[in-house]
């Protein structure tokens, strides 16, 4: 239950108007910070939905792909440059943006991890990390503004922050190929 609160709580502050001007006024921010946090938000919210209704999760995404496919749609989509200018200009998408990520991402993610396997996740991790070398190149090579909101400058630091996530994913996934972490549990 405290985990909900946590995340409810969380999800809060984020929508306060101050709060939500700050972080969409740096590109970076809004795309590496924000959102994470969104997805986190209902990451520990999705503890007090499991509980409240385990039935349908347990229906609704028994082996956790069904939930993590959401979950990837639900990031895809965000990823766009356009999603990301129109949820600076039409209201409408800002609220669907404060309701898709912890909702449809941030709590089916809480209810999927878990129950794929280590294959399943080394996958996720795989898809996101050739999401990202994509998007970083995208954003870096552009020679015009993908966002309008944004500078050029600001697209090439996401651009940059999307590379360097990727190659945190690399080392991950680096990680887990060479050694197997099941030894230290």
């Amino acid at each position: 239950m405290k985990q909900g609160a946590y995340g409810l709580f969380l999800l809060a502050a984020l929508a306060l108007p101050p709060v939500a001007n700050f972080l969409e006024s740096i590109m970076i921010v809004h795309m590496h910070m924000q959102m994470p946090l969104l997805v986190v938000s209902g990451f520990f919210m999705g503890r007090f939905f499991l509980d409240k209704f385990p039935g349908f999760f347990a229906k609704w995404n028994e082996n956790g792909v069904p939930g993590i496919l959401l979950f990837m749609v639900i990031i895809g989509y965000w990823m766009l440059p356009r999603a990301m200018d129109e949820a600076l200009t039409l209201p409408a998408v800002e609220v669907f943006k404060f309701i898709s990520l912890p909702f449809l991402a941030g709590i089916p993610l809480r209810d999927s991890w878990f129950k794929l396997t280590g294959r399943g996740r080394n996958i996720v991790f795989g898809f996101f990390t050739a999401l990202f070398i994509a998007m970083g190149w995208l954003y870096i090579m552009a020679p015009d503004n993908l966002c309008n909101s944004y500078l050029v400058i600001d697209q090439v630091i996401l651009g940059w922050g999307y590379i360097a996530t990727a190659v945190a994913f690399i080392v991950y996934l680096g990680y887990n190929f060479f050694i197997d972490p099941s030894e230290y549990e």
